[in-house]
């Protein structure tokens, strides 16, 4: 549903000659649903284009996309999309935007290009992508991109400095400062410092851990908890990770193999993820560890199961196995690793998992009870690194909910950003950059656009209100006949409940309210079937609120014969 951000902030006007044009459509006040659109002398420049995964107030929405409403009539302007890193909240959304435009350049490192087409491939598209490496220097229609490496949870991640006539913007993607990374890429800080020495105009810096202080732990430090957790285990071990954390895979199969433990990959996007991180170097394997789950009757307990799952994600291979409707059956002496953090949201659906797993007699260890996972993001004092090497004069904090945006704009106060240089604001606010120079200037129409099976931005807000209530308070509905000519009631009110109390019988107080409003409504001149309805789904709403405090779907139908 598309909807205006900011009421008090009005349509932009045109761009000025030379001017640089940033506005959100996805990632700001929410982890995910990461888009950035770039404007200059009438092109654009994306950079990521990802998902939102609903929560449990919206009920039967399997994905959220950013609203592309604001390029749509623009789509031939667009020089390009470039891809910070393979994660699905920032991948994710490709597919949908190449339906409109199948032809538009994609530019990202080899392993994030690897799984962009991959996952087009399952929507039976074919992107015309270009591979980029940090250090390397791309000339986009009137922008000039700049890769930069950058350590997070996922191999070959980079950020970006965007350089054009009105000053350079550095967009760090998701990040963090992890001296020690298992494959040995740091966050290049030596660029950031040049950057700053050239001038960084507009910083857009990752907000998800601003709000945790000091500095998030380095990835290996994991390796002594997933040993002595798998070392204890006398059954099967399940470890539940992101199907692109290859870091942490890796580290799963390193400690399997020194327990002399066989290890097999569940789930269809684990499976895919990690077949081409191997194939491009990116994950190593001993030979002859792996086998195919489906053989897993074949091999004895010793073993360790890599799935997917560790959000609660109702589909994922976790979930199912929670639920008893997987063909791998959790019980005694098995322990499960929640080898993640919670992303905000999830709480309740991951909870539940734990209890689940637990009642069935597992052991399940989670980043609360031991080490078992690190954050890719950067903590507080890595983000303060960062703006006293940076120094830039804007800041417009992204990627994080208010509380995390609020936290990373106060530090880059307390490096010296002047405040009034710290923007805090929501998806669809339009920054523009002139003369080295950023100031709010509108907003623009962005909502929510919601893909429910094979339906995409047709269920809108309203919709998953009528859902919630069904879900909640049940649903009633009321059939009347009624005589055209004298208004006489012929037949009903019969009156019909669901996820309500169904006994008949509890409705009788009320059909006699129903027939004495219509009587009375007729005899003051009340027509028409429509206007009829709204007198029976008045007069049983308030008997159900003052009887039984529900608000249930009412559906009223009054038919005249």
């Amino acid at each position: 549903m598309t909807q205006h951000p900011h009421p008090n902030l009005g349509t932009p006007s045109k761009l000025v000659d030379g001017g640089l044009r940033i506005v959100a459509l996805g990632g700001i006040s929410e982890i995910g649903r990461n888009m950035t659109v770039y404007e200059m002398q009438g092109k654009l420049l994306i950079i990521d284009c990802g998902v939102l995964f609903p929560e449990d107030n919206q009920p039967g929405i399997d994905l959220i996309l950013p609203d592309f409403s604001y390029i749509r009539d623009r789509l031939s302007d667009v020089v390009g999309i470039f891809l910070t890193h393979g994660h699905e909240d920032h991948i994710g959304a490709i597919p949908y935007l190449l339906r409109e435009r199948g032809d538009i350049p994609i530019y990202g490192s080899p392993l994030t290009i690897a799984l962009i087409s991959a996952k087009c491939k399952e929507h039976r598209i074919s992107p015309l992508t270009h591979e980029v490496r940090e250090g390397n220097r791309e000339d986009v229609g009137p922008f000039e991109l700049e890769f930069i490496a950058v350590n997070h949870s996922i191999p070959d991640a980079l950020a970006v400095a965007v350089h054009t006539r009105a000053g350079t913007v550095l967009h760090t993607g998701d990040f963090k400062m992890d001296q020690l990374p298992l494959d040995g890429r740091i966050t290049d800080l030596r660029t950031f410092a040049r950057l700053g020495d050239e001038g960084v105009d507009l910083f857009l810096v990752d907000s998800t851990n601003a709000d945790i202080p000091g500095f998030t732990p380095a990835e290996r430090e994991i390796m002594p908890a997933l040993n002595r957790v798998i070392a204890s285990t006398q059954r099967r071990v399940i470890v539940a990770s992101f199907s692109s954390h290859v870091h942490r895979v890796q580290q799963v199969i390193d400690t399997a193999a020194l327990h002399g433990r066989r290890v097999a990959f569940i789930g269809r996007s684990m499976i895919r993820n990690m077949k081409i991180a191997e194939d491009m170097g990116y994950l190593t394997v001993p030979s002859g560890i792996l086998f195919d789950a489906r053989e897993l009757d074949s091999y004895d307990d010793r073993v360790v199961l890599i799935c997917t799952g560790s959000q609660g994600e109702p589909m994922a291979a976790l979930s199912r196995m929670a639920n008893g409707d997987h063909q791998i059956r959790v019980g005694d002496g098995d322990t499960v690793i929640l080898a993640s953090s919670l992303i905000p949201g999830n709480e309740n659906s991951v909870y539940r998992i734990i209890n689940e797993l637990t009642r069935f007699g597992a052991k399940v260890v989670h980043k609360a009870n031991a080490l078992v996972h690190v954050s890719g993001h950067a903590a507080a004092g890595e983000l303060l690194y960062c703006y006293n090497i940076v120094k830039p004069k804007y800041v417009l904090p992204v990627h994080g909910e208010w509380r995390h945006l609020k936290a990373n704009a106060e530090i880059a106060i307390q490096a010296g950003v002047p405040r009034e240089n710290a923007f805090i604001i929501e998806n669809g606010i339009v920054v523009d950059l002139v003369d080295h120079v950023a100031e709010v200037v509108g907003a623009v129409p962005c909502g929510f656009v919601y893909v429910d099976g094979h339906s995409i931005g047709d269920i809108t807000e309203s919709s998953l209100k009528d859902r919630r209530i069904l879900g909640e308070e049940g649903f009633i509905s009321v059939i009347v006949v009624i005589e055209s000519q004298t208004g006489k009631i012929v037949a009903g009110p019969d009156i019909h409940a669901r996820g309500f109390n169904e006994d008949e019988a509890l409705f009788d107080e009320v059909r006699g309210q129903i027939e004495r409003a219509l009587t009375s409504a007729v005899a003051e001149g009340v027509n028409g079937t429509h206007q009829l309805s709204q007198v029976v789904r008045r007069t049983i709403g308030s008997w159900v609120g003052q009887k039984h405090r529900r608000r249930p779907m009412i559906v009223p139908v009054v038919v005249e014969v």
